[in-house]
């Protein structure tokens, strides 16, 4: 068992409690955000479950260049700083490059470091120097076991508080699948949570953008709380099919609570 992570006072996945990192796949507007944000903040409140708001400023990973990716860097990281200043939440977002990483960190708790950037040595060491934790998503075509090198690659730039994400692994032609087996391997190099979204994408299968299975998050998100994960990361959004990204695979907000519940009796049995 690894030790606890402290991302903000209060919430240190790995501590035994169940951490949840969710919001928005992208930041669309301020009001969506700090609709989301207020929403998860009190029922997080009401479950005492610790909470990390998230929101991507960018989506530098889109299946078609077409694709909206972004409302601007600077305008997303101020609708950032806002949930954190005024709703007290702790907040996470991607970084893409190593130039990305002093700037983002001045605004955020937590620094993630997206699955297929997983091996990018300079972005890893500069997100181990900013200060701040940092989590990484497990690529897609990596061995869970291989996860320790990024984890030593951020403390190589001195970071010390490292996660690790499971996020699927690609399993041939628009498909992901989750193997259990590695959320065990992976806890043993630092806290693990487990991204129940992403895991049921259709990577490019909606021709041209991604595609999910929604229905899946559900089981999935259970299954891995049942395993002993240290976080569930959930991208939710009041009206997913109208989201600019990742529709299909986010959770409706309406969903959340449920979900939540019976995540938390799980956890207490494991």
């Amino acid at each position: 068992m690894t030790a606890a992570v402290e991302i903000a006072p209060g919430v240190s996945p790995g501590d035994g409690r169940l951490t949840l990192i969710a919001g928005p796949c992208l930041l669309e507007s301020r009001e969506l955000a700090l609709q989301i944000a207020t929403r998860l903040r009190d029922l997080c409140g009401e479950l005492d479950v610790p909470l990390v708001f998230k929101g991507s400023f960018d989506k530098a990973n889109r299946t078609s260049a077409s694709s909206f990716r972004s409302i601007g860097m600077a305008p997303a990281l101020e609708i950032l700083a806002e949930v954190r200043e005024t709703l007290g939440l702790p907040v996470t977002t991607d970084v893409h490059d190593a130039t990305q990483v002093d700037a983002v960190a001045e605004v955020v708790d937590l620094l993630q470091i997206p699955a297929f950037l997983c091996r990018q040595t300079d972005l890893l060491h500069a997100a181990g120097a900013s200060g701040r934790a940092v989590n990484v998503k497990k690529g897609q075509f990596l061995a869970p076991g291989d996860m320790r090198y990024a984890v030593d690659k951020v403390r190589a730039g001195g970071g010390e508080r490292v996660l690790l994400t499971e996020r699927g692994t690609t399993f041939g032609y628009h498909d992901l699948v989750v193997d259990f087996r590695g959320l065990s391997t992976m806890r043993a190099f630092a806290p693990v949570v487990f991204d129940a979204t992403h895991s049921v994408q259709s990577p490019g299968g909606a021709g041209g953008s991604s595609g999910g299975r929604r229905e899946l998050i559900a089981p999935l998100a259970r299954a891995a709380v049942a395993s002993g994960v240290d976080a569930l990361f959930i991208e939710t959004h009041p009206d997913p099919d109208s989201a600019p990204s990742d529709g299909p695979s986010m959770l409706p907000l309406h969903e959340l609570e449920d979900l939540l519940r019976r995540c938390l009796a799980l956890h207490a049995a494991a």
